[in-house]
């Protein structure tokens, strides 16, 4: 039997990830805004362009803070705040308010920040969602855009070692003659819908979210849009194969 990709799983891998999620600790005096803060006065503070250097015993709470200025420097200061929040809430210690406050931000600032943030900051607060949403429906959605979002990101950086640029489909008669892992099926590529059937129940449920919901529409939407990703070039090898089949894609 061969060896295990992860010896000792799943206990080394837990320990891994534990040591990952180590508690951003607060100096006296330091604090998040208060649950009531009042995040227009925050919205048009804007970030300094160059942060105060770091005490030698600066908190990690203060470090972060520093350390992620200057994707924001001159932009508002609620940005910045919302970055720091979901640094908080990756751990598993974090200020008592912290999520409500988060949520209280897509609450009342969500059309803001969807229009303003990055993608990545965007799927970093599905992400945290997923852990730290109000309700059971919010969790759900942001642990299967999580987990979609995370899975795509590993397959898109190992794809990028076969030399094939992102936007570009593999070619169909270049088709390994081997097994798919775990014993898995082949998947169809003219007639399968293992795809759509990923997608469209995670669209579905963004729909019937009044919160979340926008974020994670906006986030499909984009993906959508983008021709670099594996849904994309799978659509396109569809296209190709079906055209070849002489069968046309459904409307």
């Amino acid at each position: 039997m061969p060896d295990p990709v992860h010896p000792g799983a799943p206990e080394t891998l837990i320990e891994h990830w534990q040591k990952r999620r180590g508690g951003m600790g607060l100096n006296p005096g330091e604090s998040l805004p208060l649950p009531d803060a009042d995040l227009g006065a925050i919205a048009a503070q804007r970030v300094p362009p160059e942060w105060p250097a770091m005490a030698p015993d600066a908190s990690r709470h203060a470090q972060k803070a520093r350390e992620i200025a200057p994707e924001f420097a001159g932009q508002s200061a609620l940005y910045h705040l919302h970055a720091l929040l979901i640094a908080h809430l990756r751990k598993r210690r974090f200020p008592d308010h912290a999520p409500a406050l988060f949520r209280r931000l897509w609450v009342e600032r969500g059309d803001d920040l969807r229009g303003s943030l990055s993608t990545r900051w965007l799927m970093s607060a599905v992400i945290t969602f997923g852990d730290h949403g109000a309700t059971e429906g919010e969790r759900a959605l942001g642990r299967e855009m999580g987990m979609m979002f995370s899975l795509m990101k590993l397959y898109e950086f190992e794809r990028l070692f076969s030399g094939s640029a992102p936007d570009q489909p593999y070619r169909l008669g270049k088709r390994a003659d081997a097994d798919l892992p775990m014993g898995m099926e082949p998947f169809s590529l003219a007639t399968g819908g293992l795809d759509i059937n990923l997608l469209a129940p995670l669209w579905q449920r963004a729909l019937d979210e009044p919160v979340m919901g926008p974020l994670a529409c906006d986030l499909l939407h984009r993906l959508n849009a983008d021709r670099r990703s594996v849904f994309a070039r799978l659509q396109a090898m569809r296209d190709k194969k079906r055209k070849r089949m002489g069968d046309q894609p459904e409307t």
